[in-house]
Parts: C-alpha cells; sequence; structure tokens
C-alpha cells in the first residue's frame, strides 16, 4: 500500500517547494553557488544573552525531565506582559496564554481540536501553506478568499457566510502576512471582529510577523479590539523578532474556550518544549529588547537593498512594510511560465533560490516569493545575477516544459 492511499495523504497535494529544493540540491552538488532567497530561515544568530540562558538552564539535571505541554507559569506569564506592554492588551496566563512548539504546530493542533470532518474555513489565497492544510487534515473543507485586507475581504467573508454549506466556523487572518507582506490596521480589525461577531465566526490570527515591520505603525493584534476575545486565538512566534526559529517556540493566546480546547488536545500529544528552551524563552520576552530592534534594523537594510536592486534591473518588486518577505510578481515576458517553472529558470540562470507563489495557493501562481535571509554582500551578488538574466534573452523555460505551461 503506498502512502497516496491513506486518506488524508490524498488530501495533501505535492509539496510545491520540494520540487524547488531538489533543484536547488543537484545544483549544490554540482558545486554550483546557490543564493538561497527561497526558505523564510532567519540566518541571524540568536541574541548571546538569550543562549546563556539556555546553556545555564541545561546544566541543571532537574531541567531535563518532562515539562508541561502548556507551558511553565513563568513563560505564560511572560507571554501576558508581553501582550500587556506591546498591545495594551491584558490577558489571563493561566485561561488564555498557552506555549506552542513554534506557532505552526500551536495552528494545527488547535485546527484538529475544533474542526469536524466537513466543516468550512475561511482561508485567504495566497497564505502559508499551514493556514489551509491544518485544517485540510483536520477533514475540513477550505473556501478561499481574498488575501488583502479590505473591502473585497470583508465581502468574501459576508458572501461565504451566506452561502456556504454549512456555514464556515472560522475565519484565518495574518499581517503582516506570508507571503504577500500585506499590513493591516485596527481599523480593518474592528471592522473584521464585528463582521466575525455578527456572523458567528471563529478568528485565527497568525502574528508571527508582529515584530518585523518597517515604516509606520507597529502592525496591531486583532486582540486589540474590544471584544475580540470572545472569538479570537491569535498566534504569535518567537522565531523571527529573536531570531530563534529552531528552537521552536511559540504561543497562543486568547479565546479562554479555544485556548483550553487546544490546551486538551496538547496534554494528549507532547510534554511541551524542553525547559531550558522555555527558560531562555522567558529571558528573551523579560529581558532587554534593544536586540529585536537590531533584528528590525537588519532586515529593513536588506529590504531597502533588494527592492532598490531589483528596480534597477529591471523588475519592479513592491517594497514590503512588514514580514521578512518580498512578494515580487514575475515579470511580463516570463508570465506564461508560471511561478514554479520561473523559480527554475531563475534557478538555472541566476543562480538564486526563490519560493514559486503557485506553493501558497493558485491565487499566488502569478508571483514568486523572496525572503531577506542572506547578508547584505550575498543580497548585492544575487541582484548582479538576476541583472544579468533579465538583460540576457532567458524567456525559455528551466526544464523544457514551456509548451506544456502554456497548454
Amino acid at each position: 500500500m503506498s502512502s497516496e492511499e491513506f486518506h488524508r495523504i490524498r488530501r495533501l497535494p505535492p509539496y510545491v517547494f520540494a520540487e524547488v529544493n531538489a533543484a536547488k540540491a543537484r545544483a549544490r552538488a554540482a558545486a554550483e553557488d546557490i543564493i538561497d532567497l527561497g526558505m523564510g530561515n532567519p540566518d541571524s544568530p540568536t541574541p548571546p544573552h538569550i543562549v546563556a540562558k539556555l546553556v545555564e538552564t541545561v546544566a541543571d539535571p532537574r531541567a531535563h525531565r518532562y515539562s508541561t505541554s502548556r507551558g511553565i507559569p513563568g513563560l505564560r506569564r511572560a507571554q501576558a506582559a508581553y501582550y500587556e506592554r506591546r498591545f495594551g492588551v491584558k490577558l489571563d496566563p493561566e485561561t488564555e496564554v498557552i506555549a506552542t512548539l513554534g506557532s505552526k504546530e500551536g495552528l494545527a493542533n488547535l485546527a484538529a481540536a475544533i474542526t469536524s470532518p466537513g466543516d468550512t474555513i475561511l482561508v485567504p489565497n495566497p497564505s502559508y501553506p499551514i493556514h489551509q492544510f491544518g485544517f485540510i487534515i483536520a477533514g475540513a473543507s477550505v473556501r478561499s478568499i481574498p488575501a488583502h485586507p479590505g473591502e473585497d475581504m470583508l465581502r468574501a467573508i459576508d458572501r461565504a457566510v451566506r452561502h456556504s454549506v454549512p456555514k464556515p466556523t472560522a475565519l484565518i487572518v495574518n499581517f503582516p502576512s506570508n507571503p504577500t507582506a500585506y499590513m493591516a490596521d485596527l481599523d480593518f480589525y474592528k471592522e473584521l471582529v464585528a463582521l466575525a461577531r455578527r456572523t458567528e465566526l471563529f478568528i485565527i490570527s497568525d502574528l508571527a510577523y508582529a515584530e518585523i515591520y518597517f515604516d509606520g505603525n507597529p502592525p496591531p493584534s486583532v486582540l486589540q479590539v474590544e471584544g475580540a476575545k470572545d472569538i479570537t486565538v491569535e498566534f504569535t512566534s518567537m522565531s523571527k523578532t529573536y531570531s530563534m526559529p529552531g528552537w521552536r517556540m511559540g504561543f497562543g493566546v486568547g479565546n479562554p474556550r479555544l485556548i483550553k480546547a487546544l490546551t486538551r488536545m496538547k496534554s494528549y500529544l507532547d510534554y511541551g518544549a524542553f525547559t531550558p528552551i522555555q527558560v531562555a524563552a522567558v529571558a528573551a520576552l523579560n529581558g532587554p529588547q534593544d536586540c529585536v530592534e537590531e533584528m528590525r534594523t537588519l532586515y529593513r537594510e536588506r529590504r531597502d537593498i533588494l527592492i532598490k536592486g531589483l528596480h534597477a534591473a529591471g523588475w519592479d518588486v513592491p517594497s514590503p512594510n512588514g514580514s521578512m518577505f518580498a512578494w515580487a510578481p514575475i515579470p511580463e515576458r516570463f508570465a506564461h511560465l508560471g511561478s514554479l517553472e520561473f523559480a527554475k529558470l531563475l534557478m538555472e540562470k541566476a543562480k538564486v533560490a526563490v519560493a514559486p507563489g503557485i506553493g501558497f495557493g493558485e491565487h499566488g501562481d502569478g508571483h514568486v516569493r523572496i525572503a531577506l535571509v542572506e547578508n547584505q554582500h550575498r543580497l548585492r551578488q544575487a541582484i548582479r545575477n538576476i541583472r544579468a538574466f533579465l538583460a540576457a534573452d532567458n524567456a525559455g523555460p528551466a526544464s523544457g516544459t514551456a509548451a506544456e505551461v502554456e497548454k
């Protein structure tokens, strides 16, 4: 029996990024220098005071025992303090905060906890894969809505509530967004909460990029809206804020009923993160925050180099105001290829890896996502390579399949 015969596996399409990763591995095996702007994998070291606290705690044998799946009390208190400090939102660490193994795990396990087979969930398209596939794995059907925060999204939600059978039970939002870098303001959240309360929808907010913003005001939390906590759970992550991606440390906060459901689910599945990681996360949240500003400055400088360089090369890419990504429309003369073939062509000809937009949903196929995860020298090298690629007659496919794509 092949794995494709299992019901849940059948519902998962081939992972688009695997094809790009395989091409990248082949190129590197052939000793080609590939500049990897594909995966959103922060390259900066974790700040030293956080690492030091981990090392200190690891030396205590008592920290090697099982932890608790919902997070140690000090960590939940630290996250509640962060929300009050940053957003002016008061949370009860006992009932409204849970620690997760990164935001991705929290999203997937909440989906499993609250979803019945056949439920309808509203998900922006394009969006980060776990936003839809966490619910698809749990047995739900996904209805796509526009990804940009505005009237089109609100109208689509209202239309979906009126015309979907069964009526949708939950809505995903993610601002600053991965992959599009779209930002939402508090006025939009007020309209969204009013609509969700009126139509009895849960809101599940992914705020993983809360601290990666560049121009203007810091991104708000939907929980700042009065009454939002009645229907909302919001996930955050330490991966980008403190450059801790491999530590797998995140949080879910908000509605006590939903947090209780996630807590119950996780109690059967894990014993929580390794205690020294949780203690180090407390040091990150409660300690000096200048490292967060340094991270923000680093990404801003990289963004400016990338966008200015691409514009000079003839590729008009919007400048993101938040997240660690640029959402780049495929240049017109390559549009017939689609995002996967264009990404493969860019790797073959320019030696630059990017993420094809189709991997984030069908409505992302006209774009590629470029991650700000290489240093300035490597970014400038990538821009030089891309400039040469765009200046040449490179409209052919990377794998001889343009004719197939055009059919």
